[in-house]
């Protein structure tokens, strides 16, 4: 979890240890760049189908054992576009495959 102390509403008493110590040996780059990769093509995907991502937000993230995390934050009608998206695109693979 990232945590910005410029942040108005920000609250150092509120922190949790597991949540920001970084562990010596643990590339949290790497991890880093692949929900940071996982964002983009995400994104890319969604605009190649017609969804209005203006509004979509999906900052990466690592958790403590350094693996990529990509939150993602959207509108109603976005999240319901792109989960019929993917319903149709499965359908189209039973389809191919029967």
């Amino acid at each position: 979890m990232q945590h910005d102390p410029k942040d108005p509403n920000f609250d150092d008493e509120a922190l949790e240890p597991d949540g920001w110590v970084w562990v010596r040996g643990v590339d949290y780059v790497a991890g880093w760049r692949s929900a940071a990769d996982a964002a983009t093509e995400l994104t890319g995907a969604m605009d190649g189908v017609g969804i209005d991502t203006a509004k979509v937000m999906s900052p990466a993230s690592t958790a403590s054992d350094g693996s990529g995390v990509l939150r993602l934050s959207l509108p109603v009608e976005a999240a319901l576009a792109l989960a019929n998206a993917a319903r149709e695109e499965a359908l189209r693979w039973r389809k191919a495959g029967a």
